[in-house]
């Protein structure tokens, strides 16, 4: 009997991810002893704090190493109820709630609950890169909706209905965003609201960057602006880049009950329950002040006015100053070259590591994170004149 070896066609509509060459390549010559600056990272550079970790080894010691139930602890979703209620004016009960491993599977389980063969999702681009993936495994539609610099990179009431379509299911909202660090206001997310309950469109709130935004801003949920919004709402959050915590695994999401009985058979067949100690570990995180999370949040803000400062001298590059994230999303279309060859030339050249716009929708673009220290700050800011000044 033959045997078909051929992958799936769903995998098949799957792009690779351009930044996986950079970053594999920046280890690699870290590896051989080269002095890389790493401006690539899409995670904290601080630990996660001590009194998470003890909790996670109170767990493995206490014996708390066997299943959970598929959508998390109670005394986890319980937790996360008076999070959302004290930080984001949403009441969910815990049933309400499902646990996930991260909050990038949590927005796997929407779509794949939410989106059918042609559905339409719209995406506003710039866009984090795994967004129009999921929908493509999900046999649906991304269907970008293109923004300016000018607008701080945020989508207009216009914009948004101009691309609504007899086919959308749902919107990606992703405030604070990455890549460009756009922070959208109370008024605007009321107008987006507006449209998306007049017209039945589900919101996908990610909402993974909310305790990182700057200059006095305040984070606002889409779905606490009124019933019909809520209902349609799915508020999704995670404790990877608040507690610097990305290893450890846990997303959660809130939602209409009938979302998230149809989220937790999936995930009863697919992952199951998420880490029983990194459970212990997020219900430590989420029961403490913010204290760690506001002492974070100053020290990116200072990072970020440094890294602004230095780029904006650097003659052919138009940096973005983000409201929030830990990137600035940077025009590099002065030096006609696209991002690839922007990224690939400045580590081999300069050993500074960042990530190409193209991963994330605009090829004339390049992405910095500022999640690293204000002295490598300095150092990939000069090293990237250096480059440039030889162009």
């Amino acid at each position: 009997m033959r045997i078909d070896t051929r992958q799936a066609e769903r995998i098949k509509k799957i792009n690779p991810s351009s930044t996986l060459a950079i970053t594999s390549k920046a280890k690699k010559l870290k590896a051989e002893g080269r002095d890389v600056v790493n401006f690539a990272a899409g995670e904290p550079d601080f630990d996660t704090p001590d009194f998470i970790k003890e909790a996670a080894i109170e767990a493995i010691k206490s014996g708390f190493t066997k299943y959970t139930p598929t959508t998390g602890t109670p005394e986890l979703k319980n937790i996360i109820c008076e999070k959302f209620k004290k930080d984001n004016n949403l009441q969910y009960n815990p049933s309400q709630i499902v646990v996930s491993c991260g909050a990038k599977h949590s927005i796997f389980n929407i779509l794949m609950v939410l989106v059918n063969k042609n559905d339409e999702v719209l995406i506003p681009s710039p866009y984090w890169v795994s967004y129009p993936e999921m929908v493509n495994l999900c046999q649906g539609q991304p269907r970008f909706i293109k923004t300016s610099p000018k607008n701080n990179f945020k989508m207009t009431l216009e914009d948004l209905e101009k691309h609504i379509t007899t086919k959308t299911k749902a919107l990606i909202l992703n405030s604070p965003s990455n890549p460009t660090g756009c922070v959208y206001n109370p008024d605007e997310l009321k107008g987006m609201a507006k449209i998306c309950a007049a017209k039945k469109i589900f919101v996908i709130s990610d909402e993974i960057y909310e305790k990182l935004i700057y200059d006095g801003l305040k984070h606002t949920s889409i779905g606490s602006l009124g019933k019909e919004i809520y209902d349609l709402a799915i508020t999704v959050n995670g404790l990877s880049k608040s507690y610097s915590m990305t290893g450890w695994r846990i997303g959660y999401l809130g939602a209409a009950q009938d979302i998230v009985d149809s989220i937790s058979k999936l995930q009863d067949h697919s992952t199951s329950n998420p880490t029983s100690i990194s459970q212990k570990a997020a219900v430590a995180a989420l029961s403490a002040p913010d204290e760690f999370c506001v002492k974070l949040c100053q020290e990116f803000q200072k990072r970020r006015n440094l890294l602004l400062s230095l780029l904006t001298k650097i003659d052919k590059l138009s940096p973005v100053a983000p409201l929030g994230a830990f990137y600035v999303f940077c025009d590099i279309s002065k030096t006609h070259l696209d991002s690839v060859t922007f990224a690939t030339r400045l580590l081999d050249e300069e050993s500074v590591a960042l990530i190409p716009g193209d991963s994330f929708g605009r090829d004339d673009y390049i992405r910095i994170s500022f999640a690293t220290s204000s002295e490598q700050i300095e150092k990939g800011a000069a090293r990237i004149q250096n480059f440039i000044n030889k162009l």
